[in-house]
C-alpha cells in the first residue's frame, strides 16, 4: 500500500471550486479539451479546468524528488510531520527547481520550463485530486507560480472524486514513463520507483515493462539501491549523515561496478567484497569510471597500502562471529576486508562532516576536509600505478592477441578452402597472390622476433628456423 498523507487544509475549499468548474463545463457548450490517463487497469478520459495556481498543492509523495527531500534533514522532518505547512510547501517549491545532484544550484531544465511557459504559455495540462494536490504537473505549477504569481489560472485534469494515494502513485508513475514526456526522473528517484512497487509486491517482470527495460535491470537498481543504503547507514557519525543526493551523478559507476562485482562474486565471494570497497572508496573520494576500472580485488595490497596515510594502517583479521544460541563462531572477514571496509568508513564519515549544509563545528569539518584531500592524493596516485601497470600489460599481450586473431582467420580459412573445393569455386591466382603476402609478412615477424625474443620456445624456433631470412 501506498503512504497516505492526509488532506491539505484547503481541501473543502478546492472540492467545491472543483465541483463548479466541472459543472459549468457539464451545462455549457462549445468543444471540451479532455486529458486521458490509466485509471485502475483501463483508459479514463478527464475534464480539464482553470483553477488558479495558489490554491493548489505540492503532491508530497512525488517520485520527481523524493530523494532530494532528505537533504536538509530538519526540513525532511518537518515534511514528514506536516507536508501541508506552508513551509513544507516552500521547501517542496524549491526542491522541484534545483539540480538533482546539486540543491543548491537551480536546474538548467526549469529555467528552460519558465521561459517556454513564458513565451509560448501552458501547452498541456495538469492533473489534480478534487482536494487539490497536483498529481502531474508540480514543475509547471513551480514555474507559474514564479512567473505569474498565485492568482494566474492553471488548466488542470481532475481525476474522480475516490482517487487515493495508491492511484495517485501508480497514476504519477504511468505519466511520468509515457514516451513523449520530458524530464526524466533523476538516477535515484528511478531506484526508489522501482523499489517502491517491488515493495508493493508487483511482479519484476511487470515492473520492468513499466519502466521500459530488463528485469535484469530492475534487478541491478534493486542491488545499487541497496549498496547506497548501506552507505548511509555506515555514513552517520556525530549526528551528521551523507543523504541520498551524494549520490545523484554515480549511475555509470554504480552499473559498472554490479557487473564487475557479479562476475567477480560468481568466482570468489570474498574478492567480490574486496573489490566492491575498493571502488566504492574511490567512488566516494569523486574518481572518474574510467579511472575505478582500474581498481580490482587487489587493489590495496598491491597499489594503495604503499600511498596511504600512516594513520589508515591496516585492520586485524576478525577472530570470529558467533553464531546466538549455538556457542558457535563462523570465520569473520580476513584482515584485507576488514582494512578495505575500514577505509571505505573513512571516506564515508568525512564526506557526511565535510559536506555542504553540515552542521559540524568549523574545525571539524575543515579537518574531514583535509582527510578527504589526503586519501584522495593516496588514491590518486595508486590508481596511476595500478593504470601503468594495466596499459604495460595490455602492451606485453598486444602482439600475441594479434597473432592468435590471425590464427583463427587461418583456420576459418581452412574452412573455405574446403568448400571451396566442393563447388570448384576458388580463385587461385588471388589464393596464391595472398599465400606470397603471408609468407612476405611471416618473414618480417622472424626478423622483428628474432630481434626481440631473448629465450626462444619450440614455437619462435620453429619461426625462425622455417623463414631462413631472417638474419
Amino acid at each position: 500500500m501506498a503512504k497516505g498523507y492526509g488532506l491539505p487544509p484547503g481541501a473543502e475549499e478546492n472540492r467545491a471550486l472543483v465541483r463548479s468548474r466541472l459543472e459549468e463545463i457539464a451545462v455549457g457548450g462549445g468543444p471540451r479539451e479532455t486529458f486521458t490517463v490509466e485509471w485502475r487497469g483501463g483508459p479514463e478520459h478527464l475534464e480539464v479546468i482553470q483553477v488558479p495556481v495558489g490554491s493548489l498543492y505540492y503532491n508530497p509523495a512525488t517520485h520527481r524528488i523524493r530523494a532530494q527531500a532528505g537533504h536538509d534533514p530538519k526540513q525532511a522532518e518537518a515534511l514528514a510531520d506536516d507536508p501541508w505547512s506552508s513551509d513544507s510547501q516552500a521547501y517542496l517549491d524549491r526542491l522541484l527547481q534545483v539540480l538533482p545532484a546539486d540543491p543548491a544550484r537551480t536546474d538548467p531544465e526549469f529555467d528552460e520550463l519558465m521561459a517556454s511557459l513564458k513565451e509560448y504559455g501552458q501547452t498541456d495540462p495538469g492533473l489534480i485530486t478534487h482536494e487539490g494536490i497536483l498529481v502531474n504537473g508540480n514543475t509547471r505549477r513551480a514555474a507559474l507560480m514564479q512567473l505569474f504569481g498565485p492568482n494566474h489560472a492553471m488548466r488542470v485534469a481532475v481525476l474522480p472524486p475516490s482517487c487515493d494515494w495508491q492511484d495517485i502513485a501508480a497514476i504519477e508513475l504511468s505519466l511520468q514513463l509515457r514516451k513523449e514526456h520530458r524530464r526524466d526522473y533523476s538516477y535515484i528517484n528511478r531506484l526508489l520507483a522501482v523499489q517502491e512497487l517491488v515493495d508493493q509486491g508487483t511482479p519484476l517482470a511487470v515492473i520492468a515493462a513499466t519502466f521500459r527495460t530488463t528485469a535484469e535491470r530492475c534487478r541491478q537498481d534493486q542491488w545499487v539501491l541497496a549498496r547506497i543504503e548501506s552507505l548511509i547507514e555506515r555514513s552517520k557519525t556525530a549526528d551528521e549523515q551523507l543523504s541520498l543526493v551524494a549520490f545523484e551523478d554515480q549511475a555509470e559507476k554504480f552499473r559498472e561496478l554490479h557487473r564487475a562485482y557479479a562476475k567477480q562474486y560468481a568466482v570468489n565471494p570474498e574478492k567480490a567484497e574486496l573489490l566492491l570497497e575498493n571502488r566504492l572508496a574511490a567512488m566516494l573520494l569523486g574518481f572518474a569510471k574510467t579511472d575505478v576500472r582500474f581498481i580490482d580485488h587487489d587493489f590495496r595490497d598491491r597499489y594503495l597500502s604503499k600511498t596511504l596515510p600512516d594513520s589508515e594502517a591496516p585492520a586485524e583479521a576478525s577472530a570470529g562471529v558467533a553464531i546466538p544460541g549455538l556457542g558457535r563462531a563462523v570465520k569473520g572477514p580476513s584482515a584485507s576486508l576488514g582494512a578495505a571496509k575500514a577505509l571505505t568508513d573513512a571516506v564515508l564519515h568525512a564526506r557526511a562532516v565535510s559536506r555542504p549544509g553540515s552542521a559540524a563545528p568549523p574545525e571539524a569539518a575543515a579537518e574531514a576536509e583535509k582527510e578527504v584531500v589526503r586519501l584522495r592524493v593516496a588514491m590518486d596516485q595508486a590508481i596511476s600505478d595500478a593504470g601503468r601497470d594495466a596499459r604495460i600489460k595490455k602492451r606485453k599481450q598486444a602482439a600475441p592477441a594479434r597473432l592468435a586473431d590471425a590464427g583463427r582467420d587461418i583456420e576459418q580459412c581452412v574452412t573455405d578452402l574446403v568448400m571451396s573445393r566442393a563447388q570448384r569455386s576458388l580463385d587461385e591466382e588471388s589464393f596464391d597472390d595472398a599465400v606470397t603476402d603471408l609468407r612476405q609478412k611471416l618473414e618480417k615477424l622472424a626478423i622483428e622476433t628474432r630481434r626481440t625474443v631473448q629465450h626462444p620456445g619450440d614455437g619462435v624456433t620453429w619461426l625462425l628456423e622455417t623463414f631462413g631470412k631472417a638474419r
